[in-house]
């Protein structure tokens, strides 16, 4: 399958070990940790995309082409057919301090480029024409979607798709004040739900508010099953990393809880790790498979949709920190090292773009 798994378990115990960047907070609940991390057999080394990317933060495909942000200098790349890149654009005004800068990408069916980014004034997600041909693209005039989305130098957020409801999803940090995440009334640590044209759908769960779910720390994950189950990763403090089902109108606990806390007034993820073992960044549905990006961890995850309580680990401390990964057009998994963002250790070709099989079947 062209990955290389690693046996393990998640921790049993909860570590007091906080996440880089991330202030300590009360450890919470001693729940159950994730089921034990199953072995498969291949080792083959994935194929590089890309080499010298500069914190490459998110992937999205422009019809075929490939687009890479980069968080620090603003800039859309391009990858080119020999392995190159070659920016298309810079988005303006993106204020990258900390975990700040230019976050994720994402395309609608009419491919337009929507990006999310750090400006002066907050986070926002900004479309953009994108005009020429693969190989000599170039970035249209910004275009606002939503912006006043809480920002700061951690828990940002940022990542953005389009589900299979045709609507566009954002996941929102709550960059540092972690009562605003219970706070229905603030952008922050939530996961928000707008039409491609930055209206408020009439069937959200709060009307008039794009607000989907709360009661998240930093969401920097979504994706959807081919049933239209949601899908997010979250990063948690010093206790639980989580895997959550998300649905409508949901209160998914932060800051009164972390990880499975059993308590009926919130949800409950369905896998939970120490945030040392994961650092869940994003994730992708790839046919039956859930893959997961993870950063302090240093692995490749999968989980299985028809058991979200287990887990199979690949390249484990071989590649770095990893950032995205994504479902290319061509069933491969693709994935993003970041170990340029100022908390790794870049390799001589750091950082790259990478392919892998995913599983038969």
């Amino acid at each position: 399958m062209g990955m290389i798994p690693r046996s393990g378990t998640a921790a049993a115990a909860v570590l007091a070990v906080t996440l880089a960047g991330c202030g300590a907070g009360p450890a919470g609940p001693d729940p159950e940790p994730s089921a034990p991390a199953s072995a498969a057999a291949d080792a083959s080394a994935p194929r590089v995309l890309a080499t010298g990317l500069e914190a490459p933060w998110s992937v999205a495909f422009l019809g075929g082409t490939p687009l890479i942000s980069q968080r620090g200098t603003g800039e859309i790349l391009e990858l080119l057919d020999d392995g190159g890149t070659r920016a298309i654009g810079t988005v303006e005004g993106v204020s990258a301090v900390g975990e700040s800068g230019l976050l994720g990408l994402a395309v609608d069916d009419r491919d337009r480029l929507y990006a999310y980014s750090t400006g002066q004034d907050g986070n926002r997600v900004q479309r953009f024409e994108v005009t020429g041909e693969p190989g000599s693209l170039g970035l249209g005039a910004a275009e606002t979607i939503i912006d006043g989305i809480p920002a700061a130098a951690n828990h940002d957020g940022g990542r953005i798709a389009f589900g299979p409801d045709g609507m566009l999803y954002a996941t929102a940090g709550d960059a540092g004040d972690p009562d605003a995440a219970q706070d229905r009334g603030s952008l922050a640590g939530k996961i928000l739900r707008l039409t491609p044209d930055g209206d408020v759908p009439d069937d959200n769960p709060f009307p008039g508010s794009p607000v989907y779910s709360y009661g998240h720390r930093n969401p920097q994950g979504i994706a959807w099953g081919a049933d239209g189950t949601m899908y997010a990763a979250e990063f948690g403090q010093n206790t639980w990393d989580e895997l959550n089902v998300v649905t409508p109108g949901a209160n998914y606990g932060w800051p009164d809880v972390e990880g499975v806390a059993g308590d009926d007034r919130f949800t409950d993820p369905v896998q939970q790790w120490s945030p040392a073992e994961a650092s869940p960044s994003g994730i992708a549905v790839v046919g039956e498979t859930i893959f997961v990006a993870n950063l302090r961890g240093t692995v490749l995850r999968s989980v299985p949709v028809a058991d979200l309580g287990s887990a199979t680990e690949h390249h484990a401390g071989e590649l770095g920190r990893l950032r995205d990964v994504v479902a290319a057009p061509d069933g491969e998994v693709w994935f993003l090292t970041n170990n340029t963002d100022g908390r790794g250790t870049p390799g001589p070709d750091d950082d790259r773009l990478l392919a892998v099989e995913p599983p038969a079947g």
